[in-house]
Parts: structure tokens; sequence; C-alpha cells
């Protein structure tokens, strides 16, 4: 999974960022600290994996992992040049989702681009830049595809997309508001590779109060309603505190998520919400030389499954040993399970499940 974060300057993308990273990049009162983008991959928790450890007593551990890249402040006039966002916006259309960080606490000593706090305000503000920058794109590529179509009819479909697309980018709408029911006009959308089609989770940076309960009227309320209006992800999080939590040592952490009335970390909650969002799952290897988490689709077969380990062994699939995770916990051993009858064999036609422990057999 690949994360883009945006937002407004000043709004705690790079706060979020060192909470998730556990790193401590720069921070200060004033707009536009990050001159350079800041990219790095961060380890998917999974305590399946510790628990298979246990029993495999396996020489390594790979968890899945999630990317996560965290651009300059994105302002009004940024798709036209103002501030430095604009020059980083290129790095986020490979994305797959949006992480949206949305200031909801109250501070003088941070300063506010806009001086006050408004996260709806907040939003349109930084969608309107980052339609007009795809709506830039798309009239570049709409003139080169115009010129073609002429002469060439497999590209009419092209034209007509890209049309469709600028006629809602122009009223200024995202253009993942567009439904497109013929996969192969999906394929083409994605193709373009336009930041407003990408799914958005938004990131509600509160203070430590607001952690709780939402109150009535208060600008947490106002965002938690916008993300439902939507139909996007919504998280909250404290990123000054949990920056500094992220820095402590595991029990350390545990404590201080558990005096505060917490059961997730930062990164916790923003994966969970990213894998749903967009439709993610872990299934599990496990032997003695290593226990590892691969992160695919849902609804995916167990041939293309086995392909995310290694192309050979999709292309040679012949069946999968298949255990659920809970079972082989719950037995203790994997011949336990085999045992009870809980180790299935599966062929091409299985689609695998969350937590699916996986023994491919191929021939190449």
């Amino acid at each position: 999974m690949k994360l883009g974060i945006v937002g407004l300057p000043n709004a705690g993308k790079t706060t979020l960022y060192n909470a998730i990273m556990q790193t401590e990049m720069e921070t200060s009162n004033y707009p536009y600290t990050t001159t350079t983008p800041n990219q790095g991959r961060a380890l998917v928790p999974d305590e399946r994996l510790l628990k298979l450890d246990e029993i495999y007593k396996a020489k390594k551990t790979t968890y899945a992992t999630v990317e996560m890249i965290d651009i300059a402040g994105v302002a009004k006039g940024s798709s036209s040049g103002e501030g430095i966002g604009n020059a980083f916006l290129g790095l986020i259309r490979e994305v797959d989702a949006l992480v949206h960080v949305v200031r909801c606490f109250i501070d003088d000593n941070v300063v506010h681009v806009y001086d006050s706090v408004n996260p709806v305000r907040d939003i349109e503000t930084v969608d309107l830049e980052l339609v007009f920058a795809d709506l830039e794109m798309v009239d570049r590529r709409l003139t080169k595809v115009e010129k073609t179509a002429r002469t060439d009819k497999s590209f009419q479909r092209e034209y007509e997309i890209l049309k469709t697309i600028k006629e809602c980018l122009e009223n200024g709408k995202a253009a993942r508001s567009l439904k497109w029911d013929d996969e192969a006009d999906q394929k083409l959308v994605e193709s373009f590779t336009l930041v407003t089609t990408k799914p958005v989770l938004y990131a509600a940076n509160v203070s430590e109060d607001d952690l709780g309960d939402i109150q009535p009227g208060s600008p947490l309320e106002a965002l938690k309603n916008y993300a439902e209006q939507e139909q996007a992800g919504f998280i909250t999080s404290c990123a000054k505190m949990e920056a500094e939590i992220a820095m402590l040592e595991p029990e350390e952490k545990e404590e201080f998520l558990s005096d505060l009335g917490l059961t997730e970390s930062s990164l916790d909650r923003l994966i969970n919400a990213g894998y749903d969002m967009l439709g993610l799952m872990s299934f599990l290897t496990a032997g003695p030389k290593e226990v590892r988490a691969w992160t695919i689709r849902k609804g995916l077969k167990a041939p293309q499954a086995a392909g995310k380990i290694h192309s050979d062994l999709e292309r040679g699939f012949i069946r999968a040993e298949v255990v659920a995770y809970d079972d082989l916990i719950a037995c203790g051993t994997y011949q336990g399970a085999k045992e009870k009858g809980l180790v299935r064999v599966e062929g091409k036609e299985y689609i695998v499940k969350d937590g699916d422990i996986l023994d491919i057999r191929f021939n190449v």
C-alpha cells in the first residue's frame, strides 16, 4: 500500500509522518517547513506473525509494509505556482490513496495559514488545487487525443472519457465522483493517474483533549460529517502526542496508549482504515525459514495470490494447502491442525481469505 500525505501548511502532515514512520523530520511554527518530500516505509503491525514465530521458531519474520510520501503543504494558488506544494504533486500521482491531514486543534502558538480553524474550508481549498492540477493534465492529454481520434477511431472512447472528466473538474468536483461501469473504461481512467481519482482518508489532527467523544458543533464533528457525505475514510489523531509516543520502547508505548484509553496507535488506525478503503487484506506463509504477511486485494483467487510471492508460483500453480490462522493457533501446530482435518486442499478457483496460511504446490 502506498499513501500520499496532503493538506494545508501547518496542518500536522510531517508530525503525523513522524508518528507513523518513527522518525524526527523537522517541523516548525511556519508554513512550508517541508521543502523536500519525506518518503519511507513502515511495517504493518500484525500480531499474527509474532504468534506464528512462536510456533515455527522462524529464522526470519517479514511484515507487510506501507509506503508513505509526505509532500509540502498545498495552499490556495499551489496549482499555479504559489508556495511550493505544486512542485511535489507529481509524486502522489502514483499512490494508492491520499491521507488528507486536516487541522482540528486550536493553538495560538502554531500559525494557521488562514488564521482560523475551519476543517471543511481547508479541505475545499486543498481539493480545489488538486482539481486545478488534474485539469491542466487532462487539457494537455485531451489536445493530443483529439487530434489522434480524428484519424484513429480506437482513440474515440478515450476522447469521450477525457471530455467527461474535464467537465467534472471544471465544475470544481473531484474525478472520483464519476463512476465507470465498464471495466475497460475504469482501467483507462486509472492510467491517467489523476490525483482526484484517488480514494481519500481524512486524518483529523486534534488536541489531546479531543481524542475522546466528538462534541456537537465542533470542528471535528463538521469534518466527520463531511467525510461521511464524501464516503471517505476518517480517523482522529493527536499527531504531536503520537509522534512522541512513537519514539518510546514498545512496552512504554503500550502503557502510554492504555493510560490515554487508546487501543491502537495512529499507524494501526491509519493502516486499518487504508486497508478497508482499498479493499486490501493479508494472507500468510509460515515455516522454519520465514513467517511472512502478503498484502493482496480482497477477492483474489489462490493462483493470483501465489503470484504475489513469485510469478513462477502463479504460472505453475497446482494447488494450495490452506489453514485458517485461528485454527492453527487453536491447535498449536500445523500437524495438529492437519490431524483435525482443518488443513484443506484448494484449487485454482479458491478465493483467499484474510489470515489464510498458504502452502503453494506448483510445477514449472
